[in-house]
């Protein structure tokens, strides 16, 4: 498995960046996000890959971040979603707001992606936001202020999300443990990513 990639840019244009590594170049197909994010082709680049193989094709994705390559791999997940539905999701909505439409049930506004319909959006948000609180069931115990599933969801809950992207319990347990726990999830995950941010910059 191809983890990561660190080489020359040696071509960037829609959808698709190509990184040569010791001799060899890396066609990565990518997100508008991504593609922001790397410099200009000569310069030196690095991204997060994921292989997807099928018995057809085999297609590597490059990814600037962790927490985009965690909502492409929640994205592939979801029955019916593709690579390129998935690149198209992540092409029109960060990482970040993403997570903040899944945890506020808004399937609508995913509706105004290219290729995702209704039914889509709406299977995008039930699966994954089950997925969040399944996968991490086990973890929220340790989020802050000794909050479980049964007392105080909602902090518990974007706890969830916030591991589900990428960040580690480190990072996030100090940053929620200063907002308002009364908050609902959707608000505390909007809130803390906007300090994860800045606290990470």
């Amino acid at each position: 498995m191809i983890y990561s990639l660190r080489g020359k840019l040696i071509l960037k244009e829609t959808e698709l960046a190509v990184i040569e590594c010791a001799g060899v170049g890396y066609a990565c197909r990518t997100t508008y996000s991504t593609l922001a994010d790397l410099g200009e082709s000569g310069s030196e680049a690095f991204l997060y890959t994921y292989l997807h193989v099928r018995e057809d094709n085999v297609e590597l994705f490059g990814f600037s971040t962790k927490q985009e390559l965690n909502c492409f791999k929640m994205l592939l997940s979801v029955s019916g979603v593709g690579p390129k539905a998935a690149l198209s999701v992540l092409s029109e909505v960060t990482s970040e707001k993403f997570a903040l439409l899944v945890a506020g049930d808004d399937s609508k506004a995913l509706t105004k992606v290219k290729g995702i319909g209704a039914k889509t959006a709406q299977r995008i948000v039930l699966e994954l936001k089950d997925k969040i609180v399944k996968e991490n069931g086990g973890i929220v115990a340790a989020a802050p202020r000794g909050t479980s599933n049964d007392k105080n969801s909602d902090v518990s809950e974007a706890f969830s999300a916030l591991l589900v992207l990428g960040y580690t319990q480190s990072e996030i347990a100090p940053v929620l443990a200063k907002l308002d726990e009364t908050l609902p999830a959707s608000e505390l995950i909007r809130q803390a990513l906007r300090a994860l941010a800045k606290k990470l910059s």
